[in-house]
């Protein structure tokens, strides 16, 4: 597609995902990096990926390569996409972009400097009836916005011996479900809504103290027990849990929960907005349904159709009414939006997908809110 060549650091879940996206688009990924060596090589076979990289220094020195693909550990975020835009590559990376404001601030400047296109891969605006309800929330249809609640549960690390990266606060960052999922969520509702988040007041959880953490690295949603021999007993220093109240720039107000400890909720992403004349609600593992609740009518729900979507969320629907969307299309829709822009070369028009400013947006919400929570009170988000 539009003949640019992607290369992909990372090999696990999130890296593996990416290359399958590519390969719809029929984009040629030229080359991959892993942890190690061995793993790419392993990686590259299973993936009939042709090139494995040594190092992340030859793969953003590739002149093959136009568009790179960061899917690593948070703590190589900064660095990486540093080193993609000194080579004037185009980035489309994981979330959160960075661990601090001040390294996405950095990028943001470096960005600017070179010219180039980054993208952060907040995909799950790109189911067709988000975009749907967008649409609706813009032109007017629920009124002014008086309320946006809801939450992002997971239970992925319920139990002491669950362990993964991520809770590493070295490699994951000072917070780890409001990074992770959290941000998804804030991204999603300020995209909706058009609103900023002005202010936050947060506390944070961690109901397990203490972990058994792998002496060797664990698949995101490895979903595993382990063996006492294979693990050590570890503090545990980031959240479980996050529950965030929210002030809105029109003077709505917000209520978030964030959890990766809620049993049997394996992805549930969802939000309710309610507005002066309806409201409208969505949530992930229902991804083809949308609610809309009205005072004096009978309530509706949508059901995935392009024939009776706007003709934006027609744009992301892949498949006609009664074939349902699907998590692996999200990315697919927004590689497709960032390949494009990057191909029109007119990058003085704004973007549509989430850009690197979106991802410096919520590394300064993920501060306001742990510095609300180790103060106990409300404090605003910076500019």
């Amino acid at each position: 597609m539009h003949g640019l060549r992607a290369a992909v650091a990372g090999t696990g879940f999130m890296g593996t995902t990416h290359i399958e996206a590519l390969r719809r688009m029929h984009v040629e990924v030229t080359g991959l990096l892993g942890s190690t060596l061995d793993k790419g090589r392993q990686a590259a076979s299973r993936l009939n990926v042709p090139r494995v990289y040594a190092s992340f220094d030859d793969l953003v020195a590739d002149p093959e390569v136009d568009v790179v693909h960061i899917c690593t550990p948070n703590h190589l975020h900064y660095s990486m996409v540093k080193a993609a835009l000194e080579h004037g590559k185009h980035v489309i990376c994981e979330k959160p972009v960075t661990r601090t404001s001040r390294e996405s601030a950095d990028l943001v400047r470096l960005a600017r400097r070179a010219g180039v296109v980054v993208a952060v891969n907040y995909n799950l605006r790109y189911y067709p009836l988000c975009h749907e309800a967008r649409a609706r929330i813009q032109a007017g249809h629920i009124g002014k916005v008086w309320l946006v609640h809801g939450g992002y549960l997971q239970d992925w690390l319920v139990l002491p011996t669950d362990w993964n990266w991520r809770i590493d606060p070295d490699l994951g960052g000072e917070l780890r479900a409001v990074a992770d999922i959290g941000t998804h969520w804030m991204d999603m509702v300020t995209w909706l809504t058009g609103l900023r988040i002005d202010a936050v007041l947060a506390e944070l959880t961690t109901f397990i103290p203490r972990r058994m953490r792998m002496r060797r690295s664990v698949e995101t949603f490895a979903g595993k027990l382990i063996h006492s021999e294979e693990a050590q007993e570890t503090e545990v220093r980031t959240e479980d849990c996050a529950i965030i109240l929210l002030r809105f720039d029109n003077g709505a107000r917000g209520v978030l929960t964030v959890s990766q400890v809620s049993a049997g909720r394996k992805n549930r992403l969802w939000w309710e907005i309610s507005g002066s004349n309806a409201s409208i609600s969505w949530n992930q593992e229902r991804p083809n349904e949308l609610w809309i609740g009205y005072r004096e009518r009978p309530n509706e729900v949508l059901i995935k159709d392009p024939a009776l979507m706007d003709a934006g969320a027609r744009a992301v629907a892949g498949y006609p009414g009664g074939h349902a969307e699907g998590y692996p299309d999200t990315f697919l829709r927004l590689f497709e939006d960032v390949y494009g822009y990057i191909s029109a070369r007119d990058f003085s028009k704004t973007p549509t997908f989430p850009t690197l400013e979106d991802g410096h947006r919520q590394m300064v919400l993920c501060e306001a809110v742990l510095v609300s929570a180790r103060s106990g009170t409300w404090v605003d988000v910076q500019a």
